[in-house]
């Protein structure tokens, strides 16, 4: 009887010892949520306070540290001093910030002994550029080179205008670009607001007869009335004469030379498009042999050849071709047009392409 009163006594301090060890941790577990809510509602400063131990003394020395106050001036001065120097580049390009935290402004600008350009953004160019009316390149990181020739290539385009005529002159405006058109005098009769726009964008206008006979075939006289009689024409419509002209089929002789008045434009790259009809194949032929002081042949009267051209327009700029007329190429190339006498190529050495 004893020994099971004692066993239930037991047990029923081992029930009692239980509950209290739950009642303590669910004490301290209270405790411990109380302190931390409380934490949270001190200031920054109270609660961001460390300690510091003295090691001479070995004593505990507890110190509040203050969190340092910044407002939007000391906010704006704090961001300028961590502030890159130097070149710096994103999305819009390269540029140079610098040592007072600014960046270059637009035009010339001399860093570390070479030469950059920067835009109005601050931005530095690279590419060809034409600045002060001289073509300028400059490398990948900006770099200017004085030592880089620009190639020069002339387009030009036979027996216009025509009804192509004037989307082929929106691209060129567009890439800032230039061309030769050798006209019909009766196609300028026809569309004479193109030839007006043709001389309003700085397109050289020449001369490819009256109405496309083979000069070869005839009389001194015959040839002589061909040509003046466009000449006439195109002066009349843009108040400039043709200073070149171009024999239809490249068909000339003693008696063309002589009789022309004019110097004699041929090419050396003829595209063939009359006869291959073929956008893709009159891209490709230049695309493949453009160099610089080639000649372009083409016929801006055709519909694959115009599209062919306004395709390769902007490529060839961005390949870093210059787009001029004849009359600019052969400036630049320190050439003297002389009449009568015939002209291919521009450049060094020989090109002939048919």
């Amino acid at each position: 009887m004893n020994k099971r009163r004692q066993e239930k006594l037991r047990r029923q301090r081992r029930k009692r010892n239980l509950c209290y060890g739950i009642l303590a941790a669910i004490t301290l577990l209270v405790f411990s949520l109380t302190v931390l809510g409380i934490s949270r509602l001190l200031p920054d400063r109270v609660r961001d306070g460390a300690e510091q131990v003295s090691e001479d003394s070995g004593t505990q020395v507890t110190t509040t540290l203050s969190q340092p106050e910044m407002n939007a001036s000391g906010t704006k001065d704090f961001f300028k001093e961590i502030t890159l120097r130097g070149w710096q580049s994103d999305s819009q390009g390269i540029r140079y910030i610098a040592a007072d935290g600014t960046s270059y402004g637009k035009g010339w600008h001399d860093i570390d002994g070479s030469q950059y350009y920067f835009d109005e953004n601050g931005y530095v160019k690279t590419g060809w550029h034409v600045i002060d009316g001289k073509d300028c390149y400059f490398d990948e990181s900006g770099k200017y080179d004085s030592e880089k020739v620009r190639p020069m290539i002339a387009l030009t385009f036979d027996d216009g205008p025509g009804k192509y005529t004037e989307e082929l002159l929106e691209c060129l405006e567009e890439n800032n670009a230039k061309a030769t058109f050798f006209m019909l005098g009766q196609n300028a009769e026809r569309y004479p607001n193109t030839v007006k726009h043709m001389e309003k964008l700085g397109m050289e206008l020449a001369n490819h007869t009256y109405d496309h006979p083979i000069l070869t075939n005839l009389s001194s006289t015959q040839i002589s009335n061909e040509i003046e009689k466009t000449s006439r024409i195109i002066e009349r419509i843009a108040g400039k004469a043709p200073a070149s002209m171009r024999p239809p089929g490249g068909a000339f002789n003693h008696t063309v030379r002589s009789v022309s008045g004019l110097p004699i434009i041929m090419w050396s790259i003829d595209t063939k498009d009359w006869k291959t009809k073929s956008e893709d194949m009159t891209y490709r032929c230049v695309m493949d042999n453009a160099r610089d002081g080639s000649v372009v042949l083409m016929h801006d009267i055709h519909q694959w050849s115009a599209k062919a051209a306004i395709r390769m327009i902007p490529e060839l700029v961005a390949k870093g071709f210059k787009l001029v007329t004849v009359e600019e190429l052969a400036r630049a190339k320190g050439i003297t047009l002389e009449n009568g006498k015939a002209y291919y190529y521009f450049g060094e050495g020989t090109q002939q392409v048919e």
